[in-house]
């Protein structure tokens, strides 16, 4: 591997890091510096391909409904005649989008985070540099959840004990706690699936348990009920997944660790304090304060949606779009849906529902095929990965989870890492599973092919 191939993964690693510890990445500057970072790899991406005189790229359908959404943004933007007169005031293009400004930026978000995907699908390239990859993201998880909970006893309310998050309970280094229990369950699914897979040799299984279950103390201590809601569904698909050909006993057998391994998270947060976080999820999700009460958002959003058809309000223009059919007070704004599938419809309409669809088509069309590989490890990382999206995809029916940035590009890192399971490398560890502890395969392992990988 060349010096600017290594430059690139080293980058991709590093706005992992850099994203999540500089509070998700929600505010302006932080995301300037996202979008440096991925223009940074691109231009290594193009030195890399001028010196050897290759391009190497990936063809992988996943990438395109990001490039997709940022097109339709847009085409959301473009002028079509004038709004009549208002207020005095003449001239004002007409565009499909309520917010033209917030769509464009949005255009750019969708573009950056397509760029970063692309770069990820390219630099895994081999079966250690997935290797090395699925290392960094437990590793980092593991520290991360170990600084979380530490955060939350000495400077409880104060992100790094200096950040005040007004109007929101930030956890970790999130401004809010549902954003941190949305990372902590993809970190925790990763992992797991490796686990549960049989992926982990048997002397580094006490450490991927230490792992899972401290990360899963810190996302019980945050007290998101979506968060806890979207773990337990991670953790049955991968029970599901990982015994369907195994027969019932099984299914029961890895259940049953299932439940033990809850029960050592519930008893790991009773054990240092978290009796408020867990009475905190166990009440009623109803509540006075708009921020919190879906079911109104809900409502109104469906309205929304409905006024907006079949082009949207806009991507980014929710805000602007929502306000009109709020009957509440109007102190409070509501700037997201708090549920990310009704937001599609209300931003992007009968558009946004197709390219959604097709996402959601292809990526578990690409997860089934590849959580059959025979290769173990990449099986148990095709499994791990699988789960952590699961895991968004109901968050998201709760919360906006995927906003935010940090929570994007975790979510591009693993669906990276689904799509490069399935590939075959010359550096592949065959391991014969009834000797898999004993020595590696003999068998004849297919050539890798520079330019065929580059092409998937």
């Amino acid at each position: 591997m060349t010096f600017l191939n290594k430059a690139i993964f080293f980058l991709i690693c590093l706005t992992l890091v850099v994203t999540t510890m500089l509070y998700g990445t929600v505010h302006e500057p932080t995301i300037a510096l996202f979008y440096f970072l991925v223009a940074l790899m691109m231009g290594l991406w193009v030195a890399e391909s001028f010196i050897s005189g290759e391009l190497r790229m990936s063809r992988h359908v996943l990438q395109i409904p990001a490039y997709a959404t940022a097109i339709y943004c847009v085409i959301q933007i473009i002028p079509f005649g004038s709004v009549p007169e208002t207020a005095g005031i003449t001239g004002i293009s007409r565009t499909i989008s309520a917010a033209p400004f917030e769509t464009e930026m949005t255009a750019y978000h969708y573009l950056a985070l397509g760029f970063f995907f692309s770069m990820v699908l390219i630099s895994l390239k081999s079966a250690s540099r997935i290797r090395s990859l699925v290392n960094v993201i437990v590793v980092f998880g593991f520290v991360y959840a170990f600084f979380a909970i530490l955060q939350s006893f000495l400077s409880p309310g104060k992100i790094y004990g200096i950040y005040e998050s007004f109007g929101a309970y930030p956890f970790g280094t999130f401004v809010n706690r549902h954003n941190f229990a949305a990372f902590m369950e993809m970190m925790i699914a990763l992992p797991l699936g490796l686990l549960l897979s049989g992926s982990i040799k048997p002397d580094k299984r006490l450490l991927y348990i230490t792992a899972i279950s401290l990360m899963g103390v810190a996302l019980l201590l945050s007290g998101s009920r979506g968060g806890l809601v979207a773990m337990l569904a991670a953790i049955f698909l991968l029970i599901l997944v990982t015994t369907r050909t195994r027969g019932t006993k099984q299914f029961v057998i890895r259940g049953a660790m299932a439940i033990a391994l809850v029960g050592a998270i519930v008893a790991g947060t009773l054990f240092v304090g978290g009796e408020s976080s867990l009475t905190r999820i166990a009440e009623t999700a109803a509540s006075k304060d708009v921020t919190t009460n879906r079911t109104h958002i809900w409502s109104v959003t469906l309205k929304v949606i409905t006024t907006n058809l079949p082009f949207g309000a806009g991507l980014g223009a929710f805000g602007q779009a929502y306000t009109p059919h709020d009957d509440y007070s109007g102190l409070e704004r509501v700037q997201q849906a708090h549920n990310d599938y009704l937001q599609v419809l209300a931003d992007a309409g009968i558009v946004g529902a197709i390219i959604g669809l097709a996402f959601l088509a292809l990526l578990f069309q690409t997860g089934k095929k590849n959580i059959r590989m025979k290769n173990t490890f990449r099986r148990g990382v095709a499994v791990g990965a699988l789960g952590g999206i699961f895991a968004i995809l109901v968050h998201s029916i709760f919360d906006f989870v995927l906003h935010t940035t940090a929570i994007s590009v975790m979510f591009m890192l693993i669906m990276a890492l689904l799509v490069a399971a399935g590939r075959e490398y010359e550096d592949d560890e065959r391991e014969d599973d009834d000797h898999r502890s004993r020595h590696r395969s003999k068998a004849v392992v297919k050539p890798f092919s520079t330019r065929r990988t580059a092409s998937q």
